[in-house]
């Protein structure tokens, strides 16, 4: 603070000037810069210590090594791509649809506005969001194939499992984000509780639901096509028995057929998108 001139008789006036940070914010700001540079370096230190740079040098010369051997692509390989590629389809549309069924009731649960309890019931649910948005889908297909063994099923229940927090999370957020004034409508008629959810914030949040559900089936499409690695059928494990026997031009042709199917399926599912939102 600075006094200015004034005439006299009369009072002092003061201006402040204006800075874009304050001291302590400035402060907070380099120790924060600091912290950030420290960890890097700490990171850095514990990379290097497991990292074998001589064969990270050849690198280069091996990925031209195995690119060699993939051109050209094996077309003859394609009729044994097609069931694999069916039961990939088929781990990521059953898994969303099973995803999506139990997601929605956690999603109501969880939301502030529809949950019965914001003390028991919602924690509950948020905590079931969590945990399945924090554990990867291949992790869940590692351990359902050593629960019910290899196959088909361990898949779907894996991207099941995975599709829960996702379209939860998303699904909740849209219900709180309802407009108040149509729930209040529905309601000073007389309704009971199932019917304001059915008419007051089932409307609002259907075009959102659509959208969650297309966008994680897209997402499902390239998340199946990995889990036959660790034995959840599909393509994928197609794609291990290639690498394992070192057949690059059957991998490339695997690898061609796995783009294909993710771009006609992200192309497949904005276009619904934007029809329904």
């Amino acid at each position: 603070m600075s006094a200015l001139d004034s005439r006299p008789g009369e009072p002092a006036h003061y201006s402040q000037v204006w800075c874009f940070r304050t001291p302590r914010a400035r402060l907070a700001l380099w120790a924060g810069w600091v912290a950030l540079v420290a960890l890097f370096v700490w990171c850095w230190q514990v990379m290097n210590a497991n990292t074998l740079w001589v064969f990270v040098a050849d690198a280069p010369d091996q990925a031209v090594d195995i690119g060699s051997r993939m051109f050209p692509p094996d077309p003859t390989y394609l009729p044994e791509l097609l069931l694999p590629l069916w039961d990939t389809l088929n781990i990521a549309t059953l898994g969303t649809l099973g995803g999506i069924i139990l997601a929605i009731p956690v999603a109501f649960l969880a939301a502030g506005n529809t949950t019965p309890s914001t003390l028991l019931v919602r924690p509950v649910a948020l905590f079931i969001i969590v945990s399945s948005r924090s554990i990867n889908s291949l992790i869940w297909a590692l351990l359902l194939v050593a629960i019910i063994g290899p196959g088909l099923l361990a898949g779907i229940v894996a991207i099941a499992l995975r599709s829960i927090g996702f379209v939860g999370k998303l699904l909740y957020e849209a219900i709180e984000e309802t407009d108040g004034r149509q729930v209040e409508a529905v309601t000073a008629t007389g309704a009971g509780r199932a019917q304001v959810i059915h008419y007051g914030i089932l409307p609002q949040v259907l075009p959102a639901f659509w959208g969650i559900a297309m966008f994680r089936w897209d997402i499902n499409i390239r998340e199946s096509t990995i889990l036959g690695l660790v034995g959840a059928g599909g393509i994928g494990m197609k794609l291990q028995s290639s690498i394992d026997t070192l057949a690059w031009s059957q991998v490339a042709t695997i690898l061609i057929v796995i783009l294909a199917t993710v771009v006609v399926s992200e192309a497949l599912s904005a276009r619904v998108r934007r029809a329904l939102i």
